[in-house]
């Protein structure tokens, strides 16, 4: 991707953010979502340590002469660096003798067992994770209200043009994918299913990684089918034995959604947690991936065909609006989480802000759901504030249809359109 056709990321201003105080930085993420691109336009020199053929000489390079590869202007970008883990360590003695600032941008699509994962601007490398592209980058997103401006609470009414049932189908089927925004409705499902093939394939082959193509597709298969849930690994299992007829042990399901996570495939959503809460909340993880679109390549859907399966299509938006909500909570220090607890409460959304403030979220389609959302919303932030000192600083529903946003009168409820939010 040329300059020109460079879409800024919100990635941009956090390295930026982050090498004003940092030796280096680690920016980690899903394969193809524009690590390198991103990465690149801020180095000064590269250095390309790949799988593809013609970097294998560069790789032999780097587990040769680690050292040798980390000369260069500054900063200096070593893409896929876990390919040679000695770098790491070489990069990190190199920041030491030095002992400057923006020194190297390593990115990587897959992730090594390491000690600690370090992510404090104190640290010799910052570890930043990347996503695919929200809607606000792919400028599919009018971008007028911030996740700061929840925070604050200051919400002015704006007006915005409304999507329609079909365009929000192709962004889900298309997904966040840098390459396949010039994509259309007919053909937007190609690149993701070409993707799960490409980097299964990819890992399988490497030297020393034992896993097999087929068993990591029928794992795939069967977490698609029960994306944005807390199911449990021997349900997977009764799963894959009921759809596809294929029996997998316990430990072999382990060690491949292990593997399966080293190459940032799910993005789970983890529970919050309030503190000095009366309540006991559940501490379950729902299982998601990265992006829906790789739920739609899995499950083999067309934007048309997920247009006929309206049931799937919102589990999906919900899908859409947290990956967008978790890009913009990063930039803002922000983090976002899902709520549910033994009184049967339950929130789409719980974005925390680092002040300790919290919004309460609900995601829905259309405008004709809204106030019975908003019924299910007031009760359940009633019923979690009753026992607990510390209620939201507001509540908001984000819906995929609508042409405003505004403040309800009667609660207090923002609602907001996806394609209004940004960072």
């Amino acid at each position: 991707m040329n300059k020109e056709k460079y879409k800024p990321r919100i990635m941009d201003k956090i390295i930026s953010s982050y090498f004003d105080v940092a030796s280096s930085i680690c920016i980690e993420g899903i394969k193809w979502c524009g690590k390198t691109t991103t990465a690149k336009r801020i180095s000064k020199s590269q250095f390309y340590v790949g799988l593809e053929e013609k970097n294998s000489s560069n790789k032999e390079l780097a587990i040769i002469n680690p050292k040798f590869v980390l000369d260069g202007k500054t900063p200096r970008l070593i893409d896929e660096w876990q390919n040679v883990p000695a770098l790491w360590e070489a990069i990190r003695w190199e920041v030491d003798l030095r002992s400057k600032k923006n020194q190297f941008i390593l990115t990587g699509s897959s992730t090594l067992k390491r000690k600690k994962v370090l992510h404090n601007k104190a640290e010799r490398i910052v570890t930043l994770k990347m996503s695919t592209m929200s809607l606000f980058e792919s400028n599919d997103s009018e971008g007028l209200i911030s996740i700061n401006e929840l925070l604050l609470n200051n919400i002015e009414t704006r007006f915005v043009e409304s999507l329609t049932y079909e365009q929000l189908a192709y962004l889900i089927v298309r997904g966040g994918w840098p390459e396949n925004l010039d994509s259309n409705s007919s053909n937007c499902h190609e690149l993701p299913k070409k993707y799960i093939n490409k980097i299964l394939e990819e890992k399988s082959a490497e030297q020393n990684i034992k896993y097999n193509f087929k068993i990591s597709k029928l794992i795939l298969k069967s977490l698609a089918r029960n994306f944005s849930t807390t199911i449990s690994e021997r349900s997977i299992i009764t799963d894959i034995l009921k759809n596809e007829n294929k029996t997998i042990s316990r430990p072999t399901l382990a060690k491949y959604i292990e593997f399966l996570n080293r190459l940032f495939l799910f993005d789970n959503l983890k529970p919050y947690h309030l503190e000095k809460s009366k309540i006991r909340t559940k501490w379950l993880e729902k299982r998601c991936f990265s992006d829906p679109s790789l739920v739609c390549a899995l499950l083999d859907l067309t934007a048309e065909e997920l247009e006929d399966n309206f049931a799937l299509y919102q589990v999906l938006f919900k899908s859409l609006v947290i990956r967008d909500l978790k890009v913009y909570a990063q930039a803002n220090e922000a983090k976002v989480f899902h709520y549910e607890d033994y009184l049967n409460n339950k929130l789409d959304v719980v974005i925390e802000f680092k002040n300790g403030s919290w919004c309460a979220v609900d995601i829905i389609l259309g405008w004709s759901q809204l106030n019975t959302a908003a019924r299910k919303l007031n009760k359940t932030v009633a019923s979690i504030t009753k026992h607990n000192p510390k209620p939201p600083v507001n509540k908001c529903i984000i819906v995929g249809f609508g042409n405003i946003v505004y403040k309800r009168e009667e609660d207090g409820i923002i609602v907001i359109p996806i394609n209004a939010l940004k960072d």
